[in-house]
């Protein structure tokens, strides 16, 4: 028949961020354990992903740089927490609702904390790992043994 049974369909990139998987393949979660509030274990990574072997931390120091990530999405809920509370409770200069949405958005972030420190950490490894759709035929390659494949 026309559909080709050994091509796999492409995962979706969004619903891959929001499920914590692989950058390279798409389908391999990049975290140990799955609950994000065992605060334990909720940042624990294998060394690799268990689907494509791509290295978890591509480098030393790799994800200190998820603290800009974590922080622009901290300030997007933020915004969105002030916007649907401006919509269904609303604003106003004669009594002290914007406190009442202070001490809201503070918890909402302290709950959410956990997950949005998940959530930067697989955006900030899809930064600089790319989808591979062969990723079953061509090997894992980064840093110095990419330059010496493209001298040679």
């Amino acid at each position: 028949m026309c559909a080709d049974k050994t091509h796999d369909k492409r995962p979706n990139f969004l619903l891959s961020l929001l499920g914590n998987k692989c950058a390279r393949c798409r389908r391999g979660s990049i975290y140990s354990g799955s609950n994000p509030y065992d605060l334990k274990n909720c940042l624990k990574m294998p060394e690799e992903c268990p689907v494509c072997g791509q290295k978890v931390e591509v480098e030393v120091g790799f994800y200190y740089g998820t603290g800009y990530v974590s922080y622009a999405l901290s300030i997007a809920i933020c915004v969105a927490s002030l916007i649907a509370w401006w919509l269904f409770v609303g604003f106003s200069i004669y009594d002290n609702r914007i406190f009442w949405w202070l001490g809201f958005n503070g918890l909402l972030l302290l709950v959410l904390q956990p997950l949005i420190m998940r959530l930067s950490r697989t955006v900030w490894m899809a930064f600089f790992v790319y989808y591979d759709e062969n990723w079953r035929e061509r090997p894992q390659v980064t840093g110095r043994e990419h330059t010496t494949l493209k001298s040679a």
